[in-house]
């Protein structure tokens, strides 16, 4: 690997690491944080800021939400559901136990609102953690921050005239994914599982692995129509089109990277090969950069 790409990927690390701590450092980077309102279906929004899309489901039985970004953001949040719905939020399900997705947990929690989580979001938070790929250390949440209910397989809501499935998917973007489905209104949020065009990041430190993020999109396709509303963990408001493209590129990716190790190749030969090259324009503008995304590949294939 050449200096410029060593430094590349070094600066990356350092604002990954630092963006995964940052509701832990310090309020100033949220002063200008703008909470925007999408609305999906009938009663269903997403909600956009910084860490991973919030969605949110409204209507006489409360307020259900997914995921909520970071600590500092609450208020921001609270106030972008006030404007929706004059209901109290209810439950807050975590999509998995990053912190750009559950750095609200101890503001609702303290609010006495329930937390749902997958039994591994509640295992990872409860303890000091630690992302290899990154040689950052997670320190545990507090006890007010940890889910109150886990499921192992799946769990049902029944709220606001919908029947709302929550599916965990294993080892995909971590070991504690969930996909929520609103059934009748035709939404699916795939958190983590799905960056709406761009490369994701998966984390081998949680047994996240590419063979469980294609499982993943392959399933929600089967779940999908031609008017399904997708809500990715991060990236634009989505549809099955969309993450049909996603999936295809995971795919790729990791056939050329298979065939690369098979040749006995190192990750520094992959990366000076540039094997993405005609995907890198499309999928490496965005959360991740190709130096970054084919280090973080190199690490989460199935044979790693």
């Amino acid at each position: 690997m050449n200096a410029f790409k060593k430094l590349t990927l070094a600066l990356f690390l350092i604002f990954f690491s630092c963006h995964l701590l940052q509701a832990k450092t310090g309020d100033d980077q949220y002063t200008d944080t703008v909470i925007k309102t999408i609305k999906v279906g009938d009663g269903i929004y997403m909600l956009m800021g910084k860490g991973g899309n919030i969605g949110v489901s409204v209507g006489e039985d409360g307020v259900f939400m997914i995921d909520d970004q970071f600590a500092p953001l609450t208020e921001k949040i609270k106030a972008a559901v006030a404007k929706i719905s004059d209901k109290e939020i209810r439950f807050v399900i975590n999509t998995h136990y990053h912190f750009d997705h559950t750095g609200g947990n101890e503001n609702f929690g303290k609010e006495e609102v329930i937390i749902v989580a997958h039994d591994n979001v509640r295992k990872r938070m409860s303890k000091d953690g630690f992302i290899k790929a990154f040689n950052k250390k997670l320190p545990a949440s507090p006890q007010v921050a940890l889910p109150v209910i886990t499921f192992n397989d799946s769990i049902s809501f029944h709220l606001n005239g919908l029947d709302i499935k929550v599916i965990h998917q294993e080892h995909a973007h971590t070991d504690g994914d969930s996909i929520v489905l609103f059934q009748s209104a035709n939404v699916i949020h795939a958190g983590d599982t799905f960056f709406n065009g761009m490369y994701p990041f998966i984390d081998a430190s949680s047994q996240g692995n590419i063979s469980g993020m294609i499982k993943a999109a392959d399933l929600i396709l089967t779940l999908a129509d031609e008017q399904t509303k997708i809500i990715p963990g991060h990236g634009k408001l989505g549809d099955k089109q969309a993450l049909q493209q996603y999936r295809d590129m995971l795919v790729t990716v990791r056939d050329r990277m298979q065939k690369l190790i098979a040749q006995g190749k190192s990750l520094e030969e992959i990366i000076d090969l540039q094997p993405n090259a005609d995907l890198d324009e499309i999928w490496g503008k965005g959360f991740l950069d190709p130096v970054a995304f084919l280090s973080i590949l190199y690490t989460v294939m199935p044979d790693k």
